[in-house]
């Protein structure tokens, strides 16, 4: 009777590990893509986060995104490498990554979060699920008030370049930020000259396939700063923008014509609540770990 009991137990244990183990093993696989003068594994950003997601989520495959072959030249393709050529770099390494076959979750920082958009309307295979942009600029920025710690001197050299000709081709080729400058009083300069923003926000075109592509996403989360200083406008993380022709007042996504025309499909997401718009009191991805837990993980669980 003893050995029949004992026999019991170890089954009614191992369904239990098998039952752990099988939610351990279906935990959808996480893609991060850091912003401007960060890189990968930074301890205290990308590495940090990468830790927590794993610590609350078990067995979760998380994928730290590193453009160039050490952290140093990750940190300096933010700023020179062409947009187009890391979108395609992180296709690659995303379709060749078994982890992913299955589909993953993407979440990008500030300039990452509109890069991983053109990965999700760019590249459908593996699947993205569900897209967080924890800051991304997806209208673009007209303006770079603050600038990231060890980079202020980087950055007071963008500003000038910027100043000087952001549509020029060699710029354009050369300098990241510059392929997601949207200048409000050169609107036909910018659809005409943006290598980057002015295609995946369709402003040269109708592209059907990154309209489905997009659409395809679960959800769509938006996070906005509500005390940022370092993007210009801060409604960008929301999709909204300058109003056409001057610089100071705001519209939201709903009155951009991006959305009225519904060129990217973000009409109909919205309609069908796939669109997220969240916001956290504090500056440029200040956000605390509490916030993080409660508000973005379940996203991805």
């Amino acid at each position: 009777m003893c050995s029949v009991k004992m026999a019991a137990l170890s089954v009614a244990v191992l369904v239990l590990l098998g039952l752990r183990l099988g939610f351990a093993a279906t935990a959808v696989p996480l893609v991060i893509w850091h912003g401007m003068g960060d890189s990968c594994c930074n301890p205290q950003s990308m590495g940090y986060i990468k830790k927590i997601v794993e610590n609350k989520i078990p067995g979760i495959y998380v994928l730290s995104l590193k453009i160039g072959s050490n952290l140093i030249q990750d940190m300096e393709n933010s700023f020179f490498m062409n947009v187009n050529d890391q979108v395609r770099e992180v296709c690659s390494q995303l379709a060749k990554d078994p982890h992913l076959k299955g589909g993953y979750n993407a979440m990008g920082f500030s300039q990452g979060g509109q890069f991983l958009r053109a990965v999700a309307q760019r590249c459908p295979s593996p699947p993205m699920l569900n897209l967080i942009s924890v800051g991304g600029q997806h209208q673009g920025v007209y303006g770079f008030p603050h600038c990231p710690g060890e980079s202020s001197h980087i950055c007071d050299w963008i500003r000038k370049t910027l100043d000087l000709g952001a549509y020029t081709q060699a710029v354009q080729e050369h300098l990241v930020q510059a392929e997601y400058w949207h200048n409000p009083l050169k609107e036909e300069d910018y659809r005409k000259n943006s290598i980057f923003l002015a295609d995946i926000n369709q402003e040269r075109g109708i592209n059907e396939t990154y309209k489905k592509n997009l659409m395809a996403l679960k959800k769509f989360v938006m996070v906005k700063f509500l005390n940022d200083t370092m993007v210009d406008p801060p409604i960008s993380e929301w999709f909204g923008f300058y109003k056409s022709g001057q610089a100071k007042e705001t519209i939201p996504l709903k009155e951009t014509s991006l959305y009225t025309e519904d060129r990217l499909g973000l009409q109909e997401m919205d309609k069908a609540g796939k669109l997220v718009f969240l916001g956290v009191k504090g500056d440029h991805l200040h956000f605390s770990e509490e916030w993080f837990y409660t508000t973005i993980l379940p996203f991805l669980q």
